[in-house]
C-alpha cells in the first residue's frame, strides 16, 4: 500500500513509496483508502495556534475526521515539552490539553505526543502500516 502526503503539508514527512495527492481531511493517509483513514501533523506551536485562533477552522476538520473509521492527531513534541507554551501563545497550556482531551472523546480523534519530528514520521508511518495490515487482514 502507498501511503499518500497531502499536497498542502509544508514540511512533509519523508515515507519510501508514497504519492502526494490533495487530501480532504488531514495530512497523511494511504492511497485507496483516504476516506477511512488520515492523520494530522501538528508541530508544539501549530497545535497552540490551531487550538487558540485557528479553533474555528480545526473543528470542520474535527468533524470531517469523525466521518472515517480512524483519525490521529500526532503532536511533535512530547506532553512535558507541550505544557510549556510556544514563546508568543497566549493560550493556557492546561486549556490546550483540556481541547485535546475533549475533542479525542467529542471526535474519537487520537491524540499521539511524539517527542519530535523523528519520532513523529516514525509514528505516522507505523499508524499508517498498522491500519494498512489490518484492512488487508480483514479483505483476505
Amino acid at each position: 500500500m502507498k501511503d499518500v502526503i497531502d499536497t498542502r503539508e509544508q514540511l512533509p514527512y519523508e515515507f519510501e513509496d508514497s504519492i502526494t495527492r490533495t487530501l480532504q481531511t488531514g495530512d497523511y493517509s494511504i492511497f485507496g483508502y483516504e476516506d477511512q483513514i488520515t492523520v494530522e501533523r501538528k508541530t508544539k506551536a501549530d497545535a497552540y495556534g490551531t487550538i487558540g485562533k485557528g479553533r474555528t477552522r480545526f473543528i470542520k476538520e474535527l468533524e470531517r475526521m469523525t466521518e472515517l473509521k480512524y483519525s490521529a492527531i500526532v503532536v511533535e513534541s512530547s506532553l512535558c515539552n507541550f505544557i510549556k507554551p510556544p514563546r508568543f501563545s497566549q493560550l493556557n497550556p492546561n486549556s490546550a490539553i483540556q481541547s485535546l482531551i475533549a475533542w479525542s472523546i467529542r471526535y474519537n480523534v487520537h491524540v499521539f505526543f511524539a517527542d519530535n519530528r523523528i519520532m513523529g514520521n516514525w509514528l505516522t508511518l507505523k499508524i499508517l502500516e498498522k491500519f494498512g495490515k489490518e484492512i488487508n487482514e480483514s479483505i483476505n
